[in-house]
């Protein structure tokens, strides 16, 4: 008897969980009839860079027409950016693509992809729907603990994946445990640096990636324009690699992948310096208001290297988010990460979190049978 297409879907994709976005603001306020502010998902809450707009709403005419399907103005621009050449340089779909078709790549029955437990589910999900298997290496301090993956890195190991700074916990590792990493990682294992976070970084010893990179091919660096560009729903990213690498990854990729408007608003969007400069300084102070304010209240929050706050709240964790929903304020509860007592809090305007820290207050007081504790 013939088979049928459930059937002969492959056992490794059977069970491979679906990524679970921020829930629509949307969404929110129609079904409560509130006005809601979303810190769920890590967006900028500044918006866009005008100047990335400016120049997509100039080429929206043009849309009958197929974009630029090498892009390479853009290469040539990031890549003059970085001093690398432009071969060495991928144009995807934010940093969402490069994490699959480097997998694609690598990776097929009988390889191991290695991550650390509590990061960014689509790494483990890229390793296992191209048929490697995953392993997970355990946190230390809500931090990836370095010297254990050097020390799970076998000969099948084919592909590594770390963020720096991490998602969900916004933890950072330095240049020199970086660097010492890296030397016990032989040539034919591929680490996957994702830095989308990097503009928001504090620590003064965050690894020189690129520098790293000129030494080591065996590094792909991930950037995205989602985050400080404010351009996430654009869905444009790159990645610096070797070219031989970046050869056969626009060999699996979609044709015209990145469209024009895409194209033409990261390309002004690089220029935009006073841009970029405003939203990492509105970060740092409201990502250190948010910091005080929840550990004020009696919450731990841990310290950022992003444009969010993880933050532990115990075993009502959950409760707490479902709790804040109805008070108009979606943030992000971290089960489906591997953190059932977590909440992660994106970083939002100073309106914003005002509301936060209201509906704060008040669920929390009414958790204590309290009266409603109030921001400061």
């Amino acid at each position: 008897m013939a088979k049928t297409i459930e059937e002969l879907i492959p056992d490794y994709l059977r069970g491979l969980p679906v990524y679970v976005p921020g829930k629509p603001i949307e969404e929110v306020e129609r079904e409560l009839k509130i006005h809601a502010v979303k810190l769920a998902s890590n967006e900028n809450p500044l918006g866009p860079s005008p100047k990335g707009m400016e120049a997509a709403r100039k080429v929206l005419n043009d849309s009958n027409r197929y974009p630029d399907g090498g892009t390479l103005r853009l290469r040539e621009k990031i890549a003059a950016l970085h001093e690398v050449s432009p071969d060495e340089i991928f144009i995807g779909l934010g940093s969402s693509e490069l994490i699959d078709l480097a997998a694609r790549v690598l990776l097929g029955p009988g390889t191991i992809g290695l991550t650390s437990e509590g990061t960014y589910p689509p790494f483990s999900t890229a390793i296992r729907a191209n048929g490697g298997a995953v392993e997970h290496v355990p946190m230390c301090a809500f931090a990836y603990d370095l010297p254990e993956m050097a020390h799970a890195i076998t000969n099948t190991t084919r592909i590594l994946y770390l963020a720096n700074p991490n998602n969900p916990t916004g933890t950072a590792f330095g240049g020199e445990d970086f660097e010492r990493f890296l030397s016990h990682v032989a040539s034919d294992t591929l680490v996957v640096l994702d830095e989308a976070y990097i503009h928001y970084a504090e620590r003064p010893d965050m690894p020189q990636s690129v520098e790293l990179f000129r030494e080591r091919k065996n590094l792909l660096i991930l950037r995205t324009f989602s985050k400080v560009y404010g351009m996430a729903g654009m869905r444009i990213g790159y990645g610096i690699g070797a070219a031989a690498l970046v050869s056969a990854m626009n060999k699996l990729r979609t044709p015209f992948n990145v469209s024009g408007v895409a194209q033409a608003a990261a390309l002004a969007a690089l220029d935009d310096h006073e841009h970029v400069k405003q939203c990492i300084e509105a970060n740092r102070a409201e990502r250190r208001r948010i910091t005080e304010e929840v550990a004020r209240l009696g919450l731990k929050p841990v310290k950022s290297e992003t444009n969010f706050v993880f933050v532990e709240a115990g075993p009502e964790a959950k409760a707490i988010c479902e709790e804040w929903l109805r008070e108009g304020v979606i943030v992000r509860p971290l089960g489906w990460m591997g953190f059932p007592e977590a909440i992660r809090i994106s970083v939002g305007t100073k309106e914003e979190n005002d509301k936060l820290f209201v509906a704060l207050g008040r669920v929390l007081a009414k958790r204590k049978g309290k009266p409603e504790l109030t921001a400061r």
